[in-house]
């Protein structure tokens, strides 16, 4: 919302930057994209790796409750 706030104030102040802006979004996202896919890889092989080192610390807390 706040984003169409802002490009509204824009079209007011000057049209011509913010339709350029409205015509360039979508390739600026296509451009972006994928690096937001490699973020979200890294980040599961991340936890993934953080749940493999602490699955024996999970483990001897569960045995020691018993």
């Amino acid at each position: 919302m706040l984003t169409f706030l802002l490009w509204c104030i824009l079209l007011v102040l000057c049209w011509p930057l913010a339709l350029i802006a409205l015509l360039a979004y979508p390739v600026v996202w296509l451009f972006l994209l994928p690096f937001r896919i490699i973020g979200i890889a890294v980040g599961g092989a991340l936890h993934l790796v953080w749940a493999v080192v602490m699955l024996p610390f999970f483990v001897a807390r569960r045995l020691a409750r018993i």
